[in-house]
C-alpha cells in the first residue's frame, strides 16, 4: 500500500533531503532506515521538496510504498520511536497508488526567518540569519510584490530537472515579527534551485538600501544568474507546506 506522511525535521544535521552518493547523511536516508527497521522491508522515500543541506521542514511530504499490518497510526508512532530526535512524524495516511508528492503538488510554502540585533543569539543561529544592519520593510515589501505571478526566475535560481526555469508565485510576504525578528513567506507552484535563498539575499540588500525596487525588478527581469548576488544561508529556511487538490 501506498502511504503519504507529513515530516518535520531540524535540517542542521543533514546533508540536504535527497539520499547522496558519498553515504553523507540525509533526511531521505534516515528516514528509510526507520522504514527498514520497523518492517524489515527496503523501502524508497520521494519527497516533495528537495529541501538543501541545512534547511529544515515543518511540513515536509513524502510517499512509500509499504507491506502494515496495522494502523496508519500505529505506523506513525512506530517511525517516530526509530528516528532520531531532530525529525519526526506527524501525520501518515493511506494514499492513492499513484499518488506521487512532488508532481500532484498544487503549492509549497517556505518560511525565511531573520533577525536584526547588534548581538546574535546562540538558540537562533541554527533558526534564523542574524543580521546587525537595519532594515527598511517598506521597501522590501514593494520588491517582495514584484514577484507576485508568473515570472521566468533564472536570475534567482536553476531547474532541478530539465530546463524551464519559469514559475508562479501566488503570495510573498515580508512581515515583521516582535523581538526584532523578520519572516518572509512565499508560496509558488514550484521553486528553482535556492531560488527562495536567493530571493531572500537580494530582498535584504533591497532593505539594507544597497539596491533599489527598480534595480530589484530589473535583476528579475534580466534573467541573469550572475545578477542574484546575495545568497541567504539556509539555516534560515523552513518547508512549511505542501498543498494537493484533496486537501480540501
Amino acid at each position: 500500500m501506498r502511504y503519504r506522511a507529513t515530516l518535520a525535521y531540524d535540517g542542521t544535521g543533514y546533508h540536504g533531503f535527497q539520499r547522496q552518493a558519498n553515504a553523507a547523511p540525509t533526511v531521505q536516508q534516515t528516514l528509510e532506515e526507520a522504514l527498514h527497521a520497523i518492517s524489515g522491508q527496503t523501502i524508497r522515500v520521494i519527497g516533495a521538496g528537495r529541501t538543501d543541506a541545512g534547511v529544515h521542514a515543518t511540513g515536509q511530504v513524502v510517499a512509500f510504498d509499504l507491506d502494515w499490518r496495522h494502523t496508519p497510526l500505529d505506523l506513525r508512532n512506530a517511525l517516530n520511536a526509530s528516528l532520531p530526535d531532530d525529525m519526526a512524524v506527524r501525520d501518515v495516511q493511506g494514499a492513492r497508488p499513484d499518488f506521487h508528492p512532488r508532481y500532484d503538488a498544487l503549492s509549497r510554502t517556505y518560511v525565511y526567518r531573520l533577525y536584526v540585533a547588534p548581538v546574535r543569539d546562540p538558540f537562533l543561529r541554527f533558526r534564523a540569519w542574524h543580521l546587525t544592519s537595519p532594515l527598511d520593510i517598506r521597501t522590501i515589501r514593494q520588491a517582495a510584490a514584484s514577484l507576485v505571478g508568473t515570472h521566468d526566475f533564472s536570475t534567482f535560481g536553476t531547474p532541478p530537472q530539465g530546463d524551464n526555469p519559469v514559475r508562479t508565485v501566488y503570495e510573498a510576504r515580508w512581515e515583521a515579527q516582535p523581538g526584532e525578528q523578520h519572516l518572509f513567506s512565499i508560496t509558488a507552484n514550484a521553486f528553482l534551485y535556492r531560488m527562495v535563498r536567493s530571493v531572500v539575499g537580494a530582498l535584504v540588500t533591497v532593505g539594507q538600501g544597497r539596491m533599489t525596487v527598480e534595480e530589484f525588478v530589473g535583476i528579475l527581469a534580466a534573467r541573469q544568474r550572475s545578477l542574484a548576488g546575495l545568497l541567504a544561508p539556509p539555516c534560515g529556511l523552513t518547508l512549511v507546506a505542501v498543498q494537493y487538490s484533496d486537501d480540501g
